[in-house]
């Protein structure tokens, strides 16, 4: 299929190469030329402009929006909305809050353009094992849309399939699902990286426990000098905690035991915070959900080595860079990236 991608950050780069690695043909655009031109070399067509991508696809066309959630993917739907034509799509495979999702889509369906809002998980790492993707929208947009989608996403791999799903669809397993009507897709992964938080939060406490066990406030007898990077690795092999978070903090700790290149300052990107508003509109209790949110507003104002584990693992999924400064608070979302 022949498919454009707007904005070549991060994920949206990689989204490419791996389509084009699947035999897809893209047409890219990103504000910065030397983006554009990377991929060029790469076998990607690129355009100087929104309006280029149009005139280059094929009709019926496909566009993936990859840009961080707020007013440069508003902007940049509006745009597409205007230069799109009755049965075109517009694809977000952005971090974008569901309910604008469904507002997007009423608008465009007046025009007869198609909204699929695409929650996408993989970070840096997708380009090689894939993209876990869920996906809201009307279902003919989502069909017609399936060889991309499968194209992006890790297929079976080596994940043995779960006993009982043998007549079911199989798309889950490949890994991608059609969620439901627009916004289902971004709302199961707001939730989803709502989740993340948790996780890493758990086990970032709990790493800082046994670093802390040499502590000189414990009897000597029950102080232990422990080796924490072997007990990440003991942990990956066979543990029922074991994880890819797990395999992420092993190898930051292994790297740098005392994670001296990490401040700890750590960031939300936006979906967190929509997940504990989700969950007081539904009146649904998120004690663990909350509590990881609120741990990192705390890690901008006091920070360990907790906090420098969780910063580690966002850099190693996705890349996400420590601020040299703490953020401002503010009651708003910051502006997201791929987490």
């Amino acid at each position: 299929m022949q498919i454009g991608i707007v904005g070549l950050g991060r994920m949206g780069g990689n989204i490419g190469r791996r389509l084009m690695r699947a035999g897809h043909r893209i047409v890219v655009f990103d504000s910065n030329a030397k983006a554009r031109e990377v991929l060029a070399r790469e076998g990607a067509t690129a355009a100087a402009s929104l309006a280029e991508v149009v005139r280059t696809l094929a009709k019926p066309r496909a566009v993936w929006v990859m840009l961080p959630a707020g007013q440069i993917t508003e902007e940049t739907i509006v745009q597409l909305g205007a230069l799109l034509e009755a049965n075109d799509v517009i694809i977000d495979g952005g971090n974008t809050f569901y309910k604008d999702d469904i507002r997007r889509a009423k608008a465009l369906a007046a025009k007869g353009v198609h909204h699929v809002d695409c929650g996408t998980s993989g970070g840096v790492w997708g380009l090689e094992r894939g993209y876990c993707m869920m996906i809201g929208g009307p279902k003919t947009a989502v069909d017609r849309l399936d060889p991309i989608f499968s194209g992006l996403a890790p297929g079976f791999s080596d994940i043995p399939r779960t006993p009982g799903r043998a007549s079911a669809d199989t798309r889950a397993e490949r890994g991608y699902i059609h969620a439901g009507p627009s916004g289902a897709g971004h709302f199961i992964k707001m939730v989803h990286n709502g989740i993340e938080y948790g996780l890493m939060q758990a086990y970032a406490e709990g790493f800082d426990i046994l670093r802390t066990k040499d502590s000189a406030e414990l009897p000597e007898d029950e102080r232990f000098e422990l080796n924490i990077p072997d007990i990440a690795e003991v942990w990956r092999r066979g543990s029922v905690i074991s994880s890819w978070l797990l395999d992420l903090s092993a190898a930051a700790l292994t790297k740098d035991p005392q994670l001296e290149g990490f401040t700890g300052v750590v960031e939300d990107s936006g979906e967190g915070r929509w997940t504990v508003e989700a969950a007081i509109e539904q009146a649904t209790p998120v004690d663990v959900l909350a509590a990881a949110l609120f741990a990192r507003f705390r890690s901008r104002r006091e920070r360990g080595f907790g906090d420098r584990l969780l910063s580690a693992m966002r850099f190693g999924f996705g890349g996400h860079v420590e601020k040299s400064e703490p953020a401002q608070e503010t009651r708003s979302a910051p502006r997201n990236a791929a987490e």
